[in-house]
């Protein structure tokens, strides 16, 4: 794959009031990643009063793989919503776009805490579940790809990866704080009462969180990027054909470090707490709150793998990082799963390290890949495309293994193959740290 031009320059990226406008803009993305991803994080951390209420009791074991299963669900409309919200996202803006995103997870979140149980309408409730979750998915399908598109465009050039990697960081602390919020409501009354109502405070606090969200979204200006492309008159009214058309090499490269990415984080964000719990034995507070100390770790940590990628260049941050993830995987789990706060919050670190080296390249490549008329589209497909095939099903595969094989560390197994995997697209990404984000068609950055 032929290197992008690169360049140093944003519009108006030198004068004050765009400095101003900037750190605004990450404040703003900010605010709305947090309550975004704080409701797509409610589901992963109720999985066990899920599977109580939403399928038969007859089988615990099934009603656990179902309810991981319907996380599943929800990025099969991942990339549906990528590609709607893209070509949304280069038409209209990247502003508004994200606004409709955040009040659309928010009416959907809100609804799964008023849904009756399986007791109350039978099969209908996981149905219904199932349905909100694909409403969840398609709004998360241009979340993560337009606040990096949002950000990478309005961050200074030679910042692009820890404005991403602190945008990141907005994204993972949800999951941190839905695990101490879930854990205080369950031990703060008696298991009949959480099972009866009080799983449902974590759903419903999405309605104020959104409204808070949207007001701040609204309160910003779209990117100077996009004003500079809406200003020239070449807004692309096809985007999608045109990254499938012409940018296959990077629409491909992109499924296949993402994929990793993918698998990695939602196996430390949304299935170790499950897993420390029913395959580890450990208890659910132990289980929750190392979960969340990892999770602030991989917060603090993204930022300043950002800022080595803009610094070193992405590929040889990514390609650390997978090696790394590939020889620590199994120590990792091995640790975290012998019992005890301790060893499991060390054990979750050991995965964690490795996998902010992956996950601030990606936040932020994914953007730079593509040219400003369908950067949105572009980076959206190819993301969430893997996170389609690989995140959504990591934390039911990693379950599934175990309990077809009898083994507690087969989601490692599971962990090292797809590091080693994802090699081949990682020594194929084209270093894109100087690259820059008003650059024009295909010719002008393979040129």
């Amino acid at each position: 794959m032929a290197q992008p031009t690169t360049s140093s320059s944003t519009p108006g990226a030198g004068k004050p009031r765009d400095r101003k406008m900037a750190v605004k803009a990450l404040s703003g993305v900010a605010v709305g990643n947090f309550v975004e991803w704080y409701d797509f994080a409610v589901y992963a951390y109720s999985t066990k009063a899920i599977a109580t209420l939403f399928f038969p009791d007859t089988d615990p074991v099934t009603a656990l793989l179902g309810t991981l299963a319907i996380f599943g669900v929800t990025f099969l409309s991942r990339p549906a919503g990528g590609v709607f919200f893209g070509r949304l996202g280069d038409r209209i803006g990247r502003r508004n776009t994200l606004s409709i995103i955040l009040l659309l997870m928010g009416v959907a979140t809100t609804l799964i805490g008023l849904l009756p149980t399986y007791g109350a309408i039978g099969v209908a409730a996981p149905i219904l579940l199932a349905l909100l979750r694909l409403v969840q998915g398609f709004s998360a399908g241009g979340e993560s790809s337009g606040g990096a598109t949002f950000l990478s465009e309005y961050a200074p050039p030679n910042r692009r990866g820890m404005w991403s990697g602190l945008s990141n960081s907005t994204q993972t602390l949800p999951f941190a704080v839905t695990a101490i919020l879930v854990l205080g409501i369950s031990t703060a009354m008696p298991e009949a009462d959480y099972l009866s109502w009080g799983w449902r405070i974590p759903f419903l606090l999405a309605a104020p969180f959104a409204l808070v969200g949207l007001y701040v979204r609204l309160k910003l200006e779209d990117t100077p990027v996009f004003q500079a492309v809406q200003d020239s008159g070449k807004v692309e009214h096809a985007p999608l054909r045109l990254v499938v058309r012409d940018y296959k090499p990077e629409l491909l490269t992109l499924i296949g470090v993402a994929s990793l990415n993918a698998v990695a984080f939602y196996t430390m964000s949304s299935y170790m707490s499950t897993y420390l719990t029913e395959v580890a034995g450990l208890d659910e507070t132990t289980a929750l709150f190392s979960n969340a100390i990892a999770l602030c770790v991989y917060s603090v940590l993204i930022p300043v793998t950002g800022l080595m990628g803009d610094r070193f260049g992405r590929r040889r941050v990514i390609l650390t990082g997978a090696i790394l993830l590939a020889i620590l995987a199994l120590p990792g789990y091995m640790i975290a799963g012998t019992g005890g706060m301790g060893t499991a919050v060390l054990g979750q670190v050991l995965l964690t390290v490795p996998l902010v080296a992956v996950a601030s390249v990606v936040a932020v490549a994914q953007a730079e890949l593509f040219p400003a008329a369908i950067r949105y589209t572009g980076a959206a497909l190819g993301y969430n495309i893997a996170y389609a095939v690989f995140g959504g099903t990591a934390p039911f595969i990693g379950q599934y293994l175990v309990e077809a094989t009898g083994s507690k560390i087969m989601p490692a197994y599971y962990l090292i193959a797809l590091a080693l995997l994802a090699l081949i697209p990682i020594l194929r990404l084209p270093e894109t740290s100087r690259v820059t984000m008003l650059r024009g068609d295909n010719t002008e950055m393979r040129g």
